[in-house]
């Protein structure tokens, strides 16, 4: 044994610190750095080799994963509000729930339909010939759809476009003007669900007013991150999923976004979150759940194919920094290690001589 690799001590409580174990990586300088969490206790004199531990561990060769868990809510995903911008009385709504596709109303003014379309831009002005535009290409990719075609969808409003959408209006009982009026079409990425009525029959609407609040038709998860923790949330990285049947399934980050969430106290002041919006991998795993709260896990960090020991093996050495007690036989030699990342009760080591299989000392 090297003179100076000495342990201070036999026995070594090593805590763990809360920050440290959210951050899921204690490098061998954060661990000297949270030395104070070590007692330095016992016979520092004695040779090693004159007795051995009151308990032994295995060095294994593994993948070691720290993770982090955090509520969200099971449901529809983020609402949206759809605001009225048709002049007149409302006349008919759907009930909440209700799911509407492309061509079908979502509402109706004086007796006339808010049409549903397809697309991910929203609805901003009118159109009508001249305009250019992403808005004129999906409205035209939606007109073929629904059978009133005749040309290639492209960004100009043409006269072909305005005859198909004289078409479209005739079909809808809608004056046959070929201008679509800023009001009378949503565009949403693809089928909706009304989440929520904010207005009646009988309304008078038109200024923007919000009407009602829908969501998408597939499932989603909204979790609630803090800021310090938005290094976990990147779009497309894979989550656990625990359900509350017990179930674990799989997911996938979709979108991120930061929201501001207005205080709940008048000197209280807003709060900034990270809003995490989770995809299962298989929607029908929650079949069965109209809304629920989950426990989604986050993969902090992993390290992979590392030898590894339990936290308790780790013991003090005289001239600082970290060894672990190799049991050989009927005795014992230390060996410098470098701690890497800690989760689940084991951390990460490397070290000269250090293999799998070697059995190391537990200090009581």
């Amino acid at each position: 044994m090297h003179p100076a690799w000495r342990p201070v001590t036999r026995p070594v409580a090593v805590r763990r610190r809360a920050a440290l174990w959210a951050m899921g990586v204690l490098t061998a300088g954060a661990a000297a750095a949270a030395a104070s969490g070590l007692r330095l206790r016992g016979d520092a004199g004695a040779p090693p080799g004159a007795r051995r531990p009151p308990a032994t561990a295995e060095v294994t060769r593994q993948t070691i994963v720290d993770t982090y868990e955090q509520a969200g809510n099971l449901g529809y995903g983020t609402e949206t509000s759809l605001a009225g911008r048709i002049a007149g009385v409302v006349t008919r709504m759907p009930l909440a729930g209700d799911r509407v596709t492309r061509g079908q109303a979502v509402y109706r003014v004086d007796d006339t339909p808010v049409v549903l379309l397809y697309g991910d831009v929203a609805a901003y002005r009118p159109l009508a010939p001249g305009v250019t535009g992403a808005d004129v290409r999906q409205l035209e990719s939606n007109l073929a759809a629904l059978g009133h075609g005749g040309f290639t969808p492209d960004a100009r409003y043409s006269a072909s476009t305005a005859a198909a959408v004289r078409r479209w209006q005739r079909d809808l009982g809608l004056p046959q003007t070929g201008v679509v009026e800023l009001g009378r079409v949503l565009f949403a990425p693809g089928e909706i669900r009304v989440a929520a009525l904010t207005a009646g029959v009988n309304r008078s609407t038109g200024g923007g007013d919000e009407v009602l609040r829908y969501t998408g038709t597939d499932r989603r998860i909204v979790v609630l991150l803090d800021v310090s923790k938005q290094r976990l949330a990147r779009a497309g990285v894979a989550v656990g999923v625990r359900l509350p049947d017990g179930r674990a399934v799989a997911g996938r980050v979709e979108r991120v976004s930061t929201v501001v969430e207005q205080p709940s106290g008048p000197d209280a002041p807003p709060e900034t979150r990270i809003e995490t919006v989770v995809a299962l991998a298989d929607p029908a795993t929650a079949a069965g759940l109209e809304a629920a709260v989950v426990t989604v896990v986050f993969t902090a960090a992993d390290r992979r194919d590392v030898l590894t020991v339990p936290v308790a093996a780790l013991v003090a050495l005289a001239e600082g920094g970290y060894g672990v007690e190799v049991v050989d036989g009927a005795t014992t030699h230390y060996v410098r290690v470098e701690p890497g990342l800690f989760a689940g009760g084991r951390v990460e080591v490397t070290g000269d001589g250090l293999r799998e299989g070697l059995t190391v000392g537990m200090p009581a």
